[in-house]
């Protein structure tokens, strides 16, 4: 009998330490992060401050929600209407941020609204330091605070930088508002803008929307001496992170360059196809209500902007690459590909897209479309070639 009560305590007591949970710390893990649903495909729209920096008002911001609505962009898929830096007026005396008084007269509230009138988004931008780039007020020991007041204006996008953070961590002080605005209950993209210097695309999953892989991009082919971040520097420094790219959670190469004059529309459209092929968001950085017709026919593609949006979520790869020619493919929601010849060299050359860079049996007969011309092209067995312009692209569609 005692030997019975014995082996009872014994088995008892193996339970208690073996067969029961054991918490590092006496905590039990916390349920892995939810994404919060928004930002399924890549987010469009356009953003204040590759045109006009600090020097906005709320005519500026109106003029390009009218001219979004109108030029054709409000129907190619484009919604938010994002103000970057430069918005700030002080904080009152409980705390809360206010809008430059003498640039925004009628207030945020105000231009939000007029923006919805529109049928689209609105975006804010915001610092996770003690003040933003331009040395107006950031969010640090305000993230809760600021995130209420967003809401309450009816924002719907964040862009949120890393400029006066000090010894700050990347990690938890995106976290940090990323909590904030869900706690806010107001569906809030949100954009984290680090510039990849806290890699946020091995964290930031279901933290972010989207994270800046790369430094600020300038309006230039290539990097130059004082002026880093060209457009093909940017796109080598997102070509190997394709995996960590999807639905909710996007890689960015930062906003568009097309229409502020420092390319060719040659490489405008090698910017478009490129970040189409990323999966990438497309935010223009023009001058919406100035823009030139051949600007406008370049941001409303929208056999182009298909890819991006496609709803398969895959970021594009570099499949191919001799010296200045390159193939990039993107698999496409049913089976097709979308596929970029890219030319970075002085002179025309031919590039050639062979089937199995793309994961096709050789022998079999593909459809090809043409996503700039807009025009379908003879069926092609094995490979697809074509001369591509210097500088340029050819980008096609290819099915079975």
């Amino acid at each position: 009998m005692r030997w019975l009560v014995m082996s009872g305590f014994m088995l008892l007591s193996w339970f208690v330490c073996v067969g029961s949970p054991a918490y590092a710390g006496g905590q039990p893990p916390q349920p892995p992060r939810q994404p919060n649903g928004l930002a399924l495909t890549p987010p469009m729209g356009w953003n204040s401050w590759n045109h006009f920096g600090c020097n906005i008002d709320e005519r500026t911001i109106r003029a390009a929600a009218d001219a979004m609505a109108s030029s054709g962009m409000k129907d190619a898929g484009y919604q938010y209407v994002v103000i970057d830096d430069c918005w700030h007026g002080p904080r009152d005396a409980e705390g809360n941020i206010t809008a430059d008084a003498g640039r925004f007269p009628s207030g945020i509230k105000a231009l939000a609204d007029y923006i919805h009138s529109k049928g689209l988004k609105f975006g804010i931008y915001s610092d996770a330091g003690s003040k933003t780039c331009a040395g107006r007020p950031g969010s640090r020991g305000h993230e809760y605070q600021d995130a209420r007041t967003y809401a309450s204006w009816g924002v719907d996008y964040l862009k949120y930088d890393w400029c006066n953070t000090g010894t700050q961590d990347g990690e938890s002080s995106y976290t940090l508002m990323s909590d904030a605005l869900r706690a806010t209950g107001r569906p809030i993209v949100f954009s984290q803008c680090d510039w990849g210097s806290n890699k946020d695309w091995l964290w930031a999953q279901n933290v972010g929307n989207l994270w800046r892989t790369t430094g600020d991009i300038y309006d230039g082919w290539e990097s130059r001496a004082g002026r880093q971040n060209g457009m093909t520097n940017i796109v080598d420094m997102q070509a190997e992170l394709a995996h960590y790219a999807g639905p909710g959670h996007w890689n960015d190469p930062d906003m568009l360059e097309i229409g502020n004059g420092g390319m060719s529309n040659e490489e405008y459209k090698s910017q478009f196809s490129l970040w189409a092929e990323m999966a990438a968001p497309l935010m223009a950085g023009n001058d919406l209500a100035h823009m030139s017709a051949e600007t406008k026919v370049i941001l409303t593609n929208r056999e182009v902007i298909a890819v991006d949006q496609d709803a398969l979520g895959v970021q594009g790869q570099r499949v191919f690459k001799d010296g200045d020619r390159e193939v990039w493919s993107k698999p496409l929601k049913g089976g097709g590909r979308a596929v970029v010849l890219f030319n970075r060299g002085a002179q025309a050359s031919r590039i050639a897209a062979d089937w199995g860079m793309l994961g096709y049996p050789r022998g079999v007969a593909m459809r090809v479309r043409d996503l700039w011309q807009h025009k379908d092209l003879p069926r092609a067995s094995g490979s697809f070639a074509a001369e591509v312009p210097s500088h340029g692209v050819v980008m096609v569609r290819i099915d079975n």
